[in-house]
């Protein structure tokens, strides 16, 4: 059974999208866990988090991987939904692949559960994506999950550099082609299949990029 991803492209506070993961689940009080690692565990995050989930209907947890965490992988694999701060992307995937997280989210996307998050957050399903991990001069990512083909570029309306850099790595093939989203704006894939693109504010979008440009994609507003 084909799983899901929500790989939006950042977030200006509005709740919609959230409310929209959860829907994703299918079921009526999901197990949402909050992976903020790629923030080094903000505790900021991790509150804005709860008190955002608290009064939703579901079971709302969050995995620490710093100090002495205890089974992560299994905390990871019970989920139904899985949600991804923003942050820096590799040091994230480096985290995860030393305590095993990245198979217990390729476990919980292939048994049919929702995966999804923000910046770094839909950077990390792509196989490669546009990031500031490594300093401030934007530069592709090298190694992602890879459980979606392609590329993803958050950020495409919010941060002036974002958009000409990820145009000009696709089009140099220092990036394969894919997709970017600005902030408010999501993209929805079953499996590996793009579904459809929201937003929780008018004019927010998505994008397929490719050597040749930009593609706008109809979004539906949430």
């Amino acid at each position: 059974m084909a799983g899901q991803v929500l790989a939006m492209g950042g977030s200006t506070g509005g709740t919609a999208l959230e409310d929209f993961l959860l829907e994703l689940a299918g079921v009526p009080s999901p197990r949402v866990c909050f992976l903020g690692t790629a923030s080094a565990q903000n505790p900021e995050y991790v509150e804005l988090f709860y008190d955002r989930f608290r009064g939703r209907r579901c079971e709302p947890t969050h995995l620490e991987l710093f100090g002495t965490p205890e089974e992560p992988a299994a905390t990871i694999a019970a989920q139904d939904v899985v949600y991804v701060a923003g942050g820096n992307t590799a040091n994230a995937l480096a985290v995860w692949r030393v305590h095993g997280v990245d198979r217990a989210l390729r476990e919980v996307w292939e048994r049919g559960g929702v995966l999804g998050g923000w910046s770094a957050g839909g950077i990390c399903w792509f196989q490669d994506g546009l990031t500031d991990s490594f300093g401030p001069a934007l530069r592709p990512l090298g190694d992602g999950l890879g459980f979606l083909p392609g590329s993803f570029c958050p950020h495409f309306d919010g941060e002036p550099f974002r958009r000409p850099a990820y145009l000009k790595a696709v089009r140099d093939g220092a990036l394969p082609p894919g997709y970017a989203a600005d902030d408010d704006a999501a993209l929805l894939f079953e499996g590996t299949e793009l579904r459809e693109v929201v937003s929780q504010r008018d004019g927010a979008r998505a994008y397929r990029v490719t050597a040749g440009g930009e593609e706008p994609l109809e979004a539906r507003l949430l």
